[in-house]
């Protein structure tokens, strides 16, 4: 790649000959992945990607999204790099499916714990149906088959519930997750006891408290997050909450004001109808950026059908709906033409979620079994 075509992408020296400043992204992605690292091979070319047919149309479907400008050049580093490392590999073929995964228990990193410090490392592998749970001074480190790494922090209660090829499902009833899934879209699902994730190729971290509820948040990529119906769409720099009783809520950027995420919380724990959900949905109309239109499409299928006039007319002066999307078909939720809409909102590509969810179990996308 020449020199206007780096400048054109936004990335530094360092992505394509390690002379420039690293980016502090890369280089917890370089950490994540060092252990798959080839040792007596060199990298192919970037254009490589054009060969990999497993791999290609999730990769350049990434590239192809002009995500949010602040979070644009961070993403697509992380995505060259990550795709850099896996084509560093070759092209193997793949292993079969195993029912078991293997973990690596630690310490908890903690200057004031002496438990955590006398705490050794221990080795094993977490087989379909068990269940694996880290206490309050120690954190494990699961290689997801051949396909990804879980990090699980202290207090964390975590299932493995399948492990075939072309599916690895897991639920976390407790704690936080850290995952790091270079997979076909789709392959890696992760139940939590309100709303499913379903990953579309990406880093994201899930907490789950004692309630059910919890938050995802996303650092690559996007994460589909479902439950009875209810969809959220999280990209890079994006979060939401899900709650016990009503499933995944408003998805939003963390860059967003004080004031616009404060009222995204009350709007999704705020019963239906209400005052205050009313004056929620006056503030997040009021104080959203093109940047929010993110939440306001979600808000047109989460709204009564009198308040949905206003919701089209603040997301149409941010985003202009595309030809074909018309407002009485918009304001009847036309499925399609939100998925257009959506599409223009340059966020991710919703067809992959389209097509996967057409192949979960059941309507709830809900946990197949309690915690035992």
């Amino acid at each position: 790649m020449n020199e206007s075509n780096k400048k054109q992408t936004g990335q530094n020296d360092y992505l394509w000959d390690r002379s420039g400043e690293p980016d502090a992204e890369i280089l917890g992605l370089e950490r994540v992945l060092e252990e798959f690292r080839a040792t007596n091979l060199v990298p192919p070319a970037f254009p490589r990607i054009e060969s990999a047919p497993q791999r290609s149309s999730w990769w350049s479907a990434i590239a192809a999204n002009s995500w949010a400008p602040r979070f644009a050049a961070a993403t697509l580093t992380l995505a060259a790099i990550a795709v850099a490392l896996l084509l560093s590999f070759g092209e193997p073929t793949p292993a079969p499916a195993s029912n078991s995964w293997s973990v690596e228990l630690n310490a908890a990193p903690s200057e004031n714990s002496s438990a955590a410090a006398n705490l050794p490392k221990r080795k094993s592998r977490l087989q379909v149906g068990e269940a694996l749970e880290t206490d309050r001074v120690s954190v494990a480190s699961i290689a997801v088959a051949d396909i990804g790494r879980l990090e699980l922090e202290p207090s964390t209660r975590l299932r493995l519930l399948q492990s075939t090829d072309g599916r690895k499902r897991v639920a976390l009833d407790r704690g936080t997750i850290r995952a790091a899934i270079w997979a076909p879209p789709g392959e890696f699902v992760m139940d939590t006891p309100s709303a499913v994730a379903v990953d579309l190729g990406c880093m994201y971290t899930l907490h789950v408290d004692e309630f059910g509820g919890g938050l995802l948040r996303t650092t690559l990529g996007w994460v589909g997050f479902g439950s009875h119906g209810r969809e959220s769409f999280i990209p890079a720099g994006a979060a939401a909450a899900t709650y016990a009783q009503t499933g995944p809520g408003l998805p939003y950027f963390e860059d967003a004001s004080d004031a616009f995420r404060s009222a995204v919380s009350q709007f999704d724990s705020a019963n239906e109808p209400s005052a205050q959900r009313t004056v929620a949905l006056q503030i997040i109309l009021r104080t959203a950026r093109r940047r929010d239109a993110l939440t306001l499409w979600h808000l047109l299928a989460r709204v009564s059908d009198s308040d949905r006039p206003a919701v089209y007319d603040q997301l149409a002066t941010l985003v202009p709906p595309p030809p074909g999307a018309t407002r009485q078909g918009i304001l009847h939720l036309d499925r399609g033409m939100l998925d257009s809409w959506w599409t223009a909102l340059d966020l991710g590509d919703i067809a992959l979620w389209r097509h996967f969810e057409q192949s979960w179990p059941s309507p709830g996308i809900g946990h197949e079994s309690q915690p035992k």
